[in-house]
C-alpha cells in the first residue's frame, strides 16, 4: 500500500500537479527583470531566540518599554533577533527584532522591527513591519533595500527606511455645488 501512494504522489509530480515551492510563482503587478534578479538573489533575514547574547541584551534594551508592559500583563514574550549589514560601511550593523506573544502579535503575525548601529548608538530605522524580510543587493543612498514578503521593496531615504509602494493618488476633490433648498412638505 505504501508503495502505491508513492507512485501516485511520484504520477502527480510527473504530471506537473505538484510544482516544488522553488518554482512556484505568484503573480502581483509587473514585474521587471532586475526585480526578479533582485528577489532571486535576496538574502533573507532568519530571525532566532539567542538568549544571553549581546543582541539579545541590546534587543532587550531597546524594547523595554513594549516587555515592561508585557510584564504587567503576565506576558513573557519570546525575543527573536537577528543580524546584518546593510551598507558596505562595517559599523552600520542591523539588529533585527522581534518580540513573540499572543498579546503582541495580530492577525497580519508578529512585528519586526530594524535597528542600525551607527557611530555606537542604535536608531529606530524601521518600525513594524510583519512578514518575512530579505535584504537585496540593490541600495539606495549606500543602503541595501529590504523586502517584505516578496512584494514589498523598503528603501533608505538617508535617515531611515520607507515604503517604495507609493500610494495612489487621491481622487480630485469634488467642488460642493450649492444645493437649491430642499421644499419641506407640510402634511395635515
Amino acid at each position: 500500500m505504501p508503495m502505491r501512494f508513492g507512485l501516485a504522489v511520484t504520477s502527480i509530480a510527473v504530471m506537473g500537479l505538484i510544482v516544488p515551492p522553488s518554482l512556484a510563482r505568484t503573480h502581483h503587478g509587473t514585474t521587471t527583470k532586475a526585480q526578479t534578479k533582485d528577489t532571486l538573489s535576496a538574502k533573507p533575514v532568519v530571525l532566532t531566540a539567542q538568549p544571553g547574547t549581546n543582541l539579545d541584551q541590546v534587543a532587550r534594551q531597546l524594547n523595554a518599554a513594549d516587555l515592561a508592559d508585557a510584564a504587567k500583563h503576565n506576558d513573557n514574550p519570546v525575543v527573536l533577533v537577528a543580524s546584518a549589514p546593510l551598507s558596505s560601511d562595517q559599523g552600520d550593523m542591523a539588529l533585527f527584532v522581534q518580540l513573540q506573544s499572543a498579546r503582541l502579535c495580530g492577525s497580519a503575525g508578529c512585528s519586526t522591527s530594524v535597528y542600525l548601529r551607527h557611530k555606537g548608538g542604535w536608531k529606530l530605522v524601521l518600525d513594524s513591519v510583519s512578514g518575512a524580510i530579505s535584504v537585496l543587493p540593490t541600495r539606495h543612498n549606500n543602503m541595501h533595500d529590504l523586502q517584505i514578503d516578496k512584494n514589498d521593496r523598503w528603501t533608505w531615504n538617508g535617515s531611515s527606511y520607507q515604503d517604495s509602494i507609493t500610494a495612489p493618488p487621491s481622487a480630485t476633490p469634488h467642488k460642493k455645488v450649492a444645493e437649491k433648498p430642499k421644499k419641506k412638505l407640510l402634511r395635515g
